[in-house]
């Protein structure tokens, strides 16, 4: 089967910069495909290379085997979410889903009837008359979601649909487009420089960084075996050891990535059990992160950030104490620091 999407070493450059710079992928159907990144990283560029909204310089684009390069975005079977929703204001909650319905020709009874079961899909069954300015953010997101789906794309895009949402109803929905990507079974392509985000929901992340995917895996790979310092500090946040402490604690001589949470923290004359490694120091900050407690720890060498669970960290700054981890909880990583 061909892959949903297929980058086969794609560029788009904007005067000298390089937004995308020779990126190839592969997108299988049915996936959710996460692409993430700081800003200015190349992720929204491959998005809109996806639409149809840009053309690459180089390189070609293939959707389910045919390419598209030259094809606008409204002869590609693909729809897009955006941020902002791009709503219009003047037509009820029914009309903007059947916009696109409209569009294409689909006669009035049909595309009411094709928007009503979009609105049933995403839980706003009932709000086909409504205005979008008597709808929350959330319903909002819904209603563009709707409109996205009612079109019966092969591949939905996803640009930071999150993003303007607050904190709860954001976890909220992310459980929900996880949901409703498994029950339609379509490729679902989602761009955020949220990690936590792209952790929850995504089969695979890709990570962007000037205008190259640095890494590519599931998200328990990228967190657990990240391949670069870029990688490390960008998904969750790592302890970086240079390639002698790693060595000096039972590592390999690479840099290397050791996250927070793998690091127990203990008393000073505390054993060290069988292939674990250890270092002493003193406590120089601690912070209430909500489920765990932060310690910033200064050993002879460098600093090293423990996380512990809430009611486990019975320590404070300024103590005396020894931080172990497993060895194998040490990820030498391919890039430098």
């Amino acid at each position: 089967m061909s892959p949903a999407v297929r980058f086969t070493n794609v560029s788009r450059r904007f005067g000298a910069v390089r937004a995308v710079d020779g990126v190839s992928l592969d997108i299988a159907p049915g996936e959710f495909f996460a692409m993430l990144g700081p800003s200015g990283s190349g992720k929204t560029t491959c998005l809109r290379l996806i639409a149809g909204f840009e053309q690459p310089d180089d390189g070609h684009i293939d959707i389910f085997g045919e390419t598209v390069d030259g094809v606008p975005p409204y002869k590609r079977n693909v729809n897009t979410v955006f941020q902002d929703y791009a709503l219009f204001p003047h037509l009820t909650v029914g009309e903007n889903v059947a916009y696109g319905l409209m569009i294409k020709g689909v006669d009035r009874s049909e595309r009411e009837k094709q928007a009503k079961d979009a609105l049933a899909m995403v839980k706003l069954a009932g709000y086909e008359q409504r205005r979008t300015a008597q709808l929350s953010g959330g319903q909002r997101q819904r209603v563009a979601l709707a409109r996205a789906l009612v079109n019966g794309p092969k591949v939905l895009l996803l640009d930071e649909p999150l993003g303007a949402l607050d904190l709860k109803l954001r976890e909220q929905m992310q459980d929900e487009l996880k949901t409703l990507q498994r029950d339609l079974g379509i490729t679902f392509v989602f761009v955020t420089h949220d990690q936590g985000e792209a952790l929850s929901m995504a089969d695979r992340v890709a990570i962007f960084n000037d205008g190259k995917i640095v890494q590519i895996g599931s998200p328990s790979d990228v967190y657990e075996r990240p391949t670069s310092r870029f990688v490390a500090d960008f998904v969750g946040s790592s302890n970086v050891l240079p390639p002698q402490f790693a060595t000096s604690h039972g590592g390999a001589h690479w840099w290397t990535s050791l996250r927070p949470e793998k690091i127990s923290v203990a008393g000073p004359a505390t054993l060290v059990p069988a292939v674990h490694a250890h270092a002493d120091g003193e406590i120089k900050s601690v912070s209430y992160k909500g489920s765990v407690t932060r310690l910033t720890v200064a050993t002879d060498e460098l600093r090293l950030i423990a996380e512990s669970p809430i009611g486990a960290a019975k320590f404070k700054q300024g103590d005396r104490v020894r931080l172990i981890w497993p060895k194998s909880a040490m990820i030498a990583m391919e890039g430098d620091a």
